[in-house]
């Protein structure tokens, strides 16, 4: 088996990359979601071969892509998934873009579970939708649960059409379980509201967590939902701009299709595909070392927290390597907080207000990247942090 090098550290400045080229060269990137970490080998070969034909024309489609993306969901999560229901497209977003005007009208209401990734709060008001919010609860112990009440409420609303489900859940990394979805599923259905489930971290969950795919929990959600795939965050290749939907019920297939016709978005990428391909068929051990690995960064970035910067709190995480701080002990509107980590601390974080309500105090913290990185990053938040407490800005 291949032994991929996760502590290898690759200089991605002036390479047109968002992460490292958005800041100076004195910042510490640990925002945006992809890793540090080189693609895996087997990806990396078959691009290069790919290449060397010299000819790049319009692709056939030969259901391989289709194959590989059956075989990945069985394999990882136990879910028979038949090539038909397999669908093509130019990552998560654009996917939940076209659903969206597949199965919902102008003016209809779609709920989603904040806080939020923040680009839904734009494609759902510039797609001529509204937000239906529904707060997660946060717990004494820093996890996060459904508001149950309160998703019915919502969900009950004559406008509200869809439920665009992050699971797992970006940015408190919520891992749900298949009681919850098989809940959430129930309540779908009594209030004929068609689900789009975005599981594009469903390969990043921690030990003693499971996830589970939203289509495979009873016959009722695969012919209520769409799932919506990429390897992307896995295999760090996002600039692909290749994922997946997986759309068991045909009427639902042929409906979010014609959206597809409509937009001409059918139209693959003969790189992108060759990628997702050959992670799902020859990359599972990249996927179960990286795991290791982000399991260990999690651990260290617990520890440190606790020990170095205990203003900074971190609650339990179930999934994705996107960590959830909360930052509200710091006692610093959004803007200052955003200011203090890049311009005092040289590390780019995500501002938690920009996803919405109960964002506000946060920051999101990426951890998909070498230790020795990681351990940088750190330093210099808690010497930021030590800094105020000398100033008398901040108590010890």
């Amino acid at each position: 088996m291949l032994q991929h090098n996760f502590d290898e550290s690759l200089d991605r400045r002036h390479t047109q990359c968002k992460k490292w080229d958005t800041y100076g060269e004195d910042v510490i990137p640990m925002w945006i979601a992809d890793t540090d970490f080189r693609c895996p080998e087997p990806i990396v070969k078959a691009v290069k071969k790919r290449a060397e034909h010299e000819i790049y024309g319009y692709p056939c489609i030969d259901k391989s892509y289709e194959k590989a993306v059956c075989h990945w969901q069985k394999c990882r999560f136990g879910w028979n998934v038949e090539p038909d229901w397999v669908e093509y497209t130019p990552a998560v977003v654009p996917a939940i873009v076209y659903a969206m005007r597949a199965f919902t009208n102008p003016g209809d209401a779609i709920l989603v579970q904040m806080p939020a990734y923040h680009p839904f709060h734009q494609v759902i008001p510039h797609n001529g939708r509204y937000i239906a919010s529904n707060r997660l609860i946060e717990n004494n112990d820093g996890s996060w649960s459904v508001d149950w009440d309160d998703l019915e409420k919502k969900l009950s609303m004559p406008r509200t059409t869809m439920f665009l489900l992050c699971n797992p859940h970006n940015p408190t990394g919520r891992c749900f379980t298949r009681e919850e979805l098989g809940k959430i599923n129930d309540l779908c259905i009594k209030h004929h509201v068609f689900v789009v489930s975005d599981e594009i971290h469903s390969d990043i969950v921690y030990k003693g967590f499971r996830h589970i795919p939203f289509g495979s929990i009873s016959q009722s959600a695969a012919d209520n939902s769409i799932v919506c795939i990429n390897p992307s965050k896995t295999f760090n290749i996002a600039g692909f701009r290749t994922g997946a939907v997986i759309i068991p019920n045909r009427n639902n297939h042929d409906r979010f299709y014609s959206e597809l016709e409509n937009l001409k978005a059918f139209g693959r990428n003969i790189f992108g595909t060759l990628a997702v391909q050959t992670a799902y068929t020859e990359c599972e051990y990249y996927a179960d070392q990286l795991m290791v690995y982000l399991q260990k960064n999690l651990e260290y970035t617990h520890a440190f927290l606790e020990e170095n910067i205990p203003q900074i709190k971190l609650g339990q995480v179930q999934a994705t390597y996107l960590l959830w701080l909360d930052c509200r002990s710091l006692h610093m509107p959004h803007n200052e907080l955003m200011d203090f980590f890049l311009k005092k601390a040289k590390v780019a974080l995500n501002d938690g207000y920009t996803f919405g309500p109960g964002g506000d105090g946060f920051m999101r913290f990426n951890i998909a990247c070498p230790k020795s990185q990681l351990e940088e990053a750190l330093k210099r938040m808690a010497d930021a942090v030590q800094n105020l407490i000398k100033e008398g800005m901040l108590n010890a």
